[in-house]
């Protein structure tokens, strides 16, 4: 067994690691600290243009004009504009377009802007080649991780407030950066290591609540988030990202991310069906809005479009749909041939195998399965608990070694609710409950976990392997559950 199993799940890593030889693996000093996925460039969801006021002005007009065609970023554009014309307060405005925006300066590499927009831009009739839509790799299986979001407030350098929620899941912080303290004589700052720390709001007791929030209601604080991806064709060891505020495009993205993972077994990483991308486009909707006076009204605007081009059919995995048929087919036999006995078999604290034999009745057998007398090892015996349902087994035990592994006789016909059982009495010996372990695997391989027999097999292949490492698991499924909520 693996002793000291390697939780680094999701972005997160508080244990030892093992090396592919097996020797664990030494926290550095720079490890400890959360991994991000690198981004190496941003594509913008829209435009800005100038404000009437600011049209007004030939300078403004010709700075603007003159860093559009530069491919400059809005923000440079603005701090020129904001250098010629200081009183000229909030001179460019967004504007939403049906296009994307690539420009050199958003990019460590500004070829890397020429390389996506001749690559992928197209000319729909206007005689401009505009990004109207490109192919997206996701580099992580967990959505929260390709599309991290918060709610923020920005001030013209960094992050003022921000969103952050507890280890549970269950509450949702306000953040702020500690004021750097100072040394003995009050004249110089401690230089502080790993940047500046991070404290709970004092104000709303700490809580982020955009209701009673000062920030929120002065439209100063907002919900942010952005996809991370890579771009087939494209060569950069970092991932691209592109930002949207929109919550109607995230709450897709969602759906979207939910769908395909559970038709592939819990993944979007990579491509979908060994060759085709995600792509991201944009699509024009109707969206309600609050205005000032509380009344709702409908607005259109482009909104953000995750595509996955690729008959969904497709995605299911052949090896569980093999498992599937074989326990439908299982089930149509106990229907037909009505009580069949089998034999399970788990293992004690000790190791020891202990056997059991269960009859299995079809739906239309309402007597209720029969307990014959069972025998184990060294005069031991396990009595049918739950009406016959599985052998009683020691619940302290992990599961080493699950029937649906060992092949031949010794594999039950229909015995999810066996291996469900077997697996739930594992994850409770390693200190996780029923309710918080299938929270744990839903969103580890998709909430169809359970039906398919591939699911079960994969929940049982993760418990065993941290049958000696209950604090490795605790922390990988904390890992899993807890983080980028």
């Amino acid at each position: 067994m693996v002793a000291n199993a390697n939780v680094a799940v999701n972005g997160r890593n508080h244990a030892l690691a093992n090396a592919p030889q097996g020797a664990p693996l030494v926290p550095t000093i720079l490890g400890g600290a959360t991994p991000r996925i690198p981004v190496g460039g941003r594509i913008r969801a829209g435009i800005k243009v100038l404000t009437k006021a600011a049209s007004e002005i030939s300078q403004a007009r010709e700075i603007y004009e003159r860093g559009v065609e530069e491919g400059r970023g809005f923000e440079s554009i603005e701090r020129d504009l904001g250098k010629a014309m200081p009183n000229l307060k909030n001179p460019l405005m967004p504007k939403n377009v049906p296009h994307f925006t690539v420009r050199g300066e958003d990019f460590p590499n500004p070829e890397i802007a020429k390389q996506i927009m001749e690559k992928f831009a197209e000319d729909r009739g206007d005689g401009v080649r505009r990004l109207y839509r490109f192919p997206v790799v996701f580099p992580a299986d967990a959505w929260q991780n390709v599309m991290p979001h918060e709610m923020v407030t920005w001030t013209s350098s960094e992050r003022k407030f921000w969103s952050e929620y507890s280890a549970d899941g269950s509450t949702r912080y306000c953040k702020t950066h500690e004021v750097v303290p100072v040394d003995g004589n009050g004249k110089r700052t401690i230089r502080i290591w790993g940047g500046r720390k991070t404290i709970t709001r004092v104000e709303n007791g700490g809580l982020c609540d955009p209701e009673t929030c000062r920030e929120y209601q002065d439209k100063k604080c907002n919900l942010s988030g952005r996809f991370i991806f890579f771009i087939p064709g494209i060569r950069s060891i970092s991932a691209f990202e592109l930002p949207t505020n929109s919550f109607y495009a995230m709450q897709a993205a969602i759906e979207k991310f939910q769908t395909i993972s559970f038709m592939r077994g819990g993944r979007i990483s990579g491509f979908l069906d060994g060759q085709t991308p995600f792509y991201i486009t944009k699509r024009l909707v109707e969206v309600s809005r609050i205005d000032d006076e509380g009344k709702a009204k409908r607005v259109s605007q482009w909104l953000i479009e995750l595509e996955a081009p690729i008959d969904l059919t497709a995605l299911l995995r052949p090896d569980d749909g093999l498992e599937a048929l074989e326990a439908r087919a299982s089930e149509a036999v106990a229907v037909l041939e009505g009580p069949t006995a089998t034999v399970v078999q788990v293992a004690d604290a000790d190791g020891v195998i202990e056997s059991a034999a269960r009859f299995e009745s079809g739906a239309a057998c309402a007597s209720g399965p029969q307990q014959p007398k069972q025998e184990a090892k060294g005069s031991q015996t396990a009595s049918g608990g739950g009406g016959g349902a599985r052998g009683t087994h020691n619940a302290a035990a992990p599961v080493t070694q699950a029937p649906a592994a060992q092949g031949g006789d010794a594999q039950p016909k229909g015995a999810s609710g066996d291996e469900l059982g077997w697996i739930f009495d594992a994850a409770r010996a390693l200190g996780v409950p029923q309710e918080r372990f299938e929270a744990y695997a839903e969103k580890k391989w998709g909430k169809g976990w359970k039906l398919a027999a591939g699911g079960r097999k994969r929940a049982l292949d993760d418990l065993a392997a941290f049958e000696e490492n209950s604090e490795g698991f605790l922390k990988k499924v904390a890992g899993e559950l807890d983080f980028f909520n």
